[in-house]
This record gives C-alpha cells, sequence and structure tokens, in this order.
C-alpha cells in the first residue's frame, strides 16, 4: 500500500451554524443565546471550559445579529466609539483581570454598546464573580450579568467534536478510531484539539492514515494516565 502523502495545508475550522453540533450539553446555551434581542440588559455571558466551542457560537451570533468579535486584551488598542456602533463579541473577559487599561475600556465599550441599544456578548471560562475584576464599577456591571453555561461534553457531542477536528485538518480516521478515543480519552475539549493535533502530525508517512493503533499510541505519548487503555 502506498505511503499517505501529508501537505502543508493550513486547518479551515468551520464555523457556522451547521458546523455547531447540538446536544444536551450545550442545548441550553445555544437557545440563551439565541434569545440576543431579548436579553436582560442587553447582555449575555458565555462561560465553558477552552476550546468548548465559545468562539464557534460566538461567531454564529455574530452572524444572526450583525456583530463583531474581539479579543478582550486587543480592546485597549481597538476603537471603543467605532467597536459600539454594533452588537459586539468580547471573548476571555477574565483574561485583562488586573489590567487596568484593558479594564477601562471594556467599561466604556460596555456603557457605549448599552446606550446606543446593541447587544453585547462577553466569553469566559468562569463565571463574572471568578474574574477578580479591580475596577470595581466594571465589576458591578459585570456581576448582574445573565450567564449561559457550556457543560462538559457528552459522548454525542465529543464524537461531533473529534469528527469536526478532524475534517478541519482534512483527515478522514478509519471508523473505530473516534468510538475508541471517546471512551478513553480525556473528557475534555481541549485535550480533543490536542489528540487531533498529535495523530496529524503522527500519521505522516503511515500507510493507513489514522488508525486505532495509532489512536492508543497519541493516548499513550500524550500522558492521559487516568484515561488510557491497559490493553
Amino acid at each position: 500500500m502506498p505511503l499517505q502523502m501529508k501537505f502543508d495545508i493550513p486547518a479551515r475550522t468551520a464555523l457556522g451554524r451547521g458546523d455547531f453540533y447540538v446536544t444536551h450539553s450545550n442545548a441550553v446555551a445555544l437557545g440563551l443565546v439565541d434569545t440576543w434581542p431579548n436579553w436582560p440588559n442587553g447582555k449575555l455571558v458565555l462561560v465553558g471550559p477552552q476550546a468548548s466551542g465559545k468562539s464557534h457560537l460566538g461567531h454564529v451570533w455574530c452572524n444572526d445579529s450583525g456583530g463583531q468579535m474581539i479579543a478582550a486584551s486587543a480592546l485597549v488598542q481597538a476603537d471603543v466609539p467605532s467597536l459600539a456602533d454594533a452588537p459586539i463579541c468580547v471573548e476571555d473577559v477574565e483574561d485583562i483581570a488586573g489590567d487596568r487599561a484593558s479594564e477601562e475600556a471594556l467599561f466604556h465599550l460596555h456603557n457605549l454598546v448599552l446606550a446606543t441599544g446593541h447587544s453585547m456578548l462577553l466569553t469566559a471560562t468562569r463565571p463574572p464573580s471568578g474574574w477578580a475584576l479591580g475596577l470595581p464599577d466594571l465589576a458591578s456591571r459585570m456581576a448582574g450579568t445573565t450567564v449561559a453555561k457550556m457543560a462538559a461534553p457528552d459522548d454525542i457531542l465529543l464524537s461531533a467534536v473529534l469528527a469536526k477536528l478532524f475534517a478541519d485538518r482534512q483527515i478522514v480516521p478509519m471508523a473505530d478510531v473516534i468510538p475508541y478515543l471517546v471512551r478513553w480519552m480525556p473528557r475534555s475539549f481541549e485535550a480533543a484539539g490536542r489528540v487531533v493535533a498529535h495523530l496529524d502530525s503522527e500519521a505522516l508517512g503511515t500507510p493507513r492514515g489514522v488508525t486505532r493503533r495509532l489512536a492508543r499510541k497519541a493516548l499513550a505519548e500524550l500522558e492521559f494516565p487516568e484515561e488510557n487503555p491497559a490493553q
């Protein structure tokens, strides 16, 4: 059998609504995001683990609302009044905790967006009570924001995430690979990203591509002892 050829083609992440797989793990969060014209006080915080789909759902919301996205850490260099002219999704808000200039920029953006009648979606790994913001006025405004939580993935969602990550890298694994990974890998989106990236690299030069044997090897090499199979 000829060896697989691997080309240096960047992964193309699909971020449309049709690519967002819905199960009970994220259905409530999606439902709350979809009510955006009626959010209390015009804002919502989307909370979930790293790589849980918050950015994907943020893109879906921006497409629906005509909004734009920006990292919280980029606000201090941004034209805040221009950002307030449309709905806005601010990502990774807890990253700016303790940065006075960035916190002040978010405070001004928050006030301007709501004053113009637009909506604001904020993403983080924790609810506002865990952000340790240093600006009291910003902390108080964030504290009263409705929170939508994305739960840890169930089997169906983790399978779909793995399939999407493989597809983004133009990889077609053997049929038994994803069920095997779902059974044995750590149950997190971050782990899924690490596993697929590792398999993408390890499949180079192998005649059968991503197989169950290669998947087992990847889990051992990535040091997930609590989840690794013994056989």
